[in-house]
């Protein structure tokens, strides 16, 4: 079985998930998708706290925990078949890694919905845990790293080569063609730094 990992950029809703296997600075991307954690059937869900922000708390929290089920349930479904096909093809996944804002840590749900702020990153936080559980449930160690030490983590993992992995990554779109755009460039070197780390 070949070596792989994945990386995971998240927005609102959906993921850049990029799967990368190779060998450091000749890393190749052998899978990637956008995988979207929201039912377009539930109101609310792209955005769970701010559609909570004017509610009861007590239903503000019934309508955060049926969304995080939801999108739970959707990410574990789409990881589970990444993995079938990964697997078909002979690759075996390492470990996963994913960005982080540089968010701070968030205080009870009253406090959250009376802050602007806190609600933006308490929906950031809230996806990411979706796709961190997914990996969990999956036995996929996950790796969390804040983006804007991307940098640091890929000196750490590759020493002098850095520059090269982070200049091959960035012309692979070149190759591969779009989308590669920041998304695909912060997770596919998200993923190769575990790849390389492992």
């Amino acid at each position: 079985m070949k070596r792989s990992a994945i990386g995971i950029r998240v927005h609102s809703g959906w993921g850049a998930v990029i799967v990368v296997s190779g060998t450091p600075g000749a890393e190749e991307v052998i899978e990637r998708r956008r995988v979207d954690i929201t039912d377009p059937k539930m109101a609310g869900v792209i955005q769970p706290y701010h559609y909570a922000e004017n509610m009861e708390i007590k239903r503000a929290e019934e309508h955060i925990a049926r969304c995080a089920a939801a999108s739970g349930h959707l990410a574990l479904a789409a990881f589970r078949e990444l993995l079938q096909q990964l697997e078909k093809r002979e690759y075996r996944v390492l470990g996963s890694c994913i960005l982080l804002s540089s968010g701070r840590t968030l205080p009870a749900l009253p406090q959250i919905l009376a802050s602007h702020a806190l609600i933006h990153t308490a929906e950031g936080e809230f996806f990411r845990q979706s796709f961190r559980d997914a990996c969990e449930g999956l036995k996929i160690s996950v790796t969390g790293i804040r983006e804007r030490d991307l940098p640091d983590h890929a000196q750490k993992a590759f020493g002098k080569t850095a520059a090269k992995v982070q200049e091959h990554i960035a012309s692979m779109g070149r190759v591969i063609g779009p989308p590669w755009t920041a998304d695909q460039k912060a997770a596919s070197l998200a993923a190769c730094i575990v790849l390389h780390s492992s």
